[in-house]
């Protein structure tokens, strides 16, 4: 049996084992500690016991929740959440530590992170893993937050919290320790854009050829990097830096957080540029969108649940694309009070609020928004080719840069689709295959698609009675064969229910109506080398891998890549016959009982 050694999740096919190393278990934290208790009380009267992984000192704030998935590093330190007690949806955090908070890139901007420090009043969580694995950590999160003082507590029902904000809009609470009481503070009441911008200029990629002053309101690093690496020489000033009179090719509004309409002097110096006859280009984000919007002369207002995390659809106006967006924010500009000279850009697919505007003869837009994204969705880095186009004069208005043209496909003309089940699975086998099957099949019931379902997983949601009345599918309880199927539909969807559709690729192949994800795609996802060689065509950074056939060469590889590795086998569902290998001895074990000769 051949193997794979990788230092990355990714699997073998082919019959192979996969070897991943690069997890770093930290010996400080691999231990449970005792922690203080606390809770969160909200101003309803609301307590929630918890448990203390940050600084033991009471605080207060906004509470205000995320949903992403992972960047909590670069969401602590986002400007935007200043005076914010950030919750964080996702039920396990902390597990992959935190990388260098003052490693540098080239530019002299943070490399990790987004900001000098730790903007959030405090950090909430359902669980708290004490125990770190990445091979880019250097402390655990807990260590983290005492370094700064700010409290973070877990065990929370983040569940039932995320209900309360989501029902309640904007949610006051405090994290308060035994014999630390402490008043609840509205924190959008005062001008936090003056707590998290620069008090002097600062300049970036000096030398490069456009200027661009940057207006600080609480900027990111990657924006500046996105700006830097475009050609712009990014000139910081304070957010209430007058740049009127000043000589430059752009002009950047950036994030920052709290209410725009506290930072009027910010307003006033935008107005002034925008009733000028100066013909530079300007480009807003976040805080940069509002403090736009009312120097048009425009109204801004508190949002009753603000947009916030890696998942919200945005529409381009101009185009009718559709973006997946991160965002963080709780204001937005009133459309209705915008003036005749300015339309609206962008809206939120989901609320149909504002998402961003535009001059409708000058070339000035904003995005409320973060294409700049880091981490979360890349959909709309375009927007800083955009902005540099405009710069630079290859673009001459903002109709001209945004109005891409979209080529929409026509639909297949279909009117009987086969999906292919997951055939029978057990309890922990990948029921995923199950689940998103019939997601296909609700899907094709809306389009009025006959849906013809083979080797289903008999004991599924697929195949129930009251699930097969709901979703009409026509169920055969027999393994797929080609020629047999061809005869009965017109489609197939082959991404949406096998746990390995390559076991059918001859079959597939020469099926004349493949609908849904391409099958070069599909198997690029399923060949885990092929997989990587993508990755590695397109610049992605990915952990190295070896492919070997013997225990012996297993051992030599894994000497080369470095202790500890994880061995894993292919076709083996659920993660049987992989485990975490510290030393030689351990991999020659696991290596044997997958039958690795």
């Amino acid at each position: 049996m051949a193997l794979i050694l990788r230092a990355s999740h990714f699997l073998a096919r082919n019959g192979r084992c996969t070897f991943i190393s690069g997890l770093r278990l930290s010996s400080s934290t691999t231990r449970s500690r005792k922690s203080l208790s606390a809770s969160l009380v909200l101003e309803d009267g609301t307590r929630l016991q918890g448990y203390s992984f940050g600084h033991g000192k009471s605080t207060s704030g906004e509470v205000v929740f995320n949903t992403g998935l992972t960047g909590y590093p670069e969401a602590l330190t986002d400007p935007s959440y200043r005076g914010q007690i950030l919750t964080l949806t996702y039920p396990i955090v902390g597990n992959y530590g935190v990388p260098s908070t003052t490693e540098r890139d080239q530019y002299g901007l943070l490399k990790n992170v987004e900001s000098e420090n730790i903007q959030v009043s405090g950090l909430l969580v359902q669980d708290y893993s004490h125990n770190y694995s990445h091979w880019n950590a250097v402390k655990s999160l807990s260590e983290w937050l005492n370094e700064e003082k700010i409290p973070a507590l877990y065990g929370i029902d983040t569940r039932k919290l995320t209900k309360t904000i989501r029902d309640k809009g904007t949610v006051l609470g405090k994290i308060e320790f035994e014999d630390q009481p402490v008043e609840f503070l509205d924190p959008n009441t005062r001008n936090l854009t003056a707590d998290v911008s620069v008090k002097e200029r600062k300049i970036f990629g000096k030398g490069n050829p456009y200027r661009v002053i940057a207006v600080d309101c609480g900027i990111k690093h990657n924006m500046i990097r996105h700006l830097v690496m475009r050609g712009a020489e990014v000139h910081l000033v304070p957010w209430d830096y007058d740049y009127s009179e000043e000589i430059y090719d752009g002009l950047f509004i950036s994030n920052g957080p709290g209410d725009p309409a506290l930072a009027w002097d910010a307003v006033l110096n935008l107005r002034k540029v925008l009733d000028s006859n100066r013909s530079q280009p300007v480009f807003g984000i976040c805080m940069g969108n509002q403090l736009t919007g009312l120097a048009a002369g425009a109204k801004t207002y508190k949002l009753p649940l603000g947009n916030r995390g890696h998942n919200q659809p945005v529409i381009n106006q101009l185009s009718g694309e559709a973006f997946i967006t991160s965002q963080n924010h709780g204001f937005a500009i009133d459309e209705a009070s915008l003036p005749a000279e300015w339309n609206s850009l962008f809206i939120n697919a989901n609320d149909k609020t504002n998402e961003g505007i535009m001059h409708t003869e000058k070339p000035i837009f904003t995005a409320q928004f973060h294409p700049e994204a880091f981490g979360g969705p890349t959909d709309t880095e375009f927007l800083f080719d955009t902005f540099m186009d405009l710069v630079k004069g290859k673009k001459t208005s903002v109709t001209h840069a945004m109005s891409r043209p979209v080529k929409v496909p026509p639909p297949p003309k279909v009117s009987k689709v086969l999906v292919l089940g997951s055939g029978g699975l057990s309890i922990g086998q990948a029921g995923e295959f199950d689940y998103s099957g019939s997601q296909a099949i609700k899907a094709l019931k809306e389009e009025n698609i006959k849906t013809v379902l083979m080797n289903p997983n008999i004991a599924s949601v697929q195949t129930n009675e009251e699930g097969e009345k709901q979703r009409g599918a026509e169920v055969h309880l027999v393994p797929w064969d080609y020629d047999y199927s061809e005869e009965i539909y017109d489609g197939l969807f082959i991404s949406n229910g096998p746990g390995d559709p390559a076991l059918a690729w001859d079959a597939v192949l020469n099926l004349r109506k493949v609908i849904g994800t391409p099958i070069e795609s599909i198997k690029a996802s399923e060949d885990r080398q092929t997989f990587a060689d993508k990755l590695k065509e397109i610049g992605e950074k990915i952990a190295p891998s070896v492919a070997v056939e013997t225990v012996e060469s297993a051992l030599k590889a894994a000497e080369n890549i470095g202790y500890p590795v994880m061995v894993r086998a292919a076709y083996a569902l659920g993660g049987l016959g992989s485990g975490l290998c510290e030393n030689e001895q351990k991999l020659r074990e696991v290596s044997q009982q997958v039958s690795c000769k």
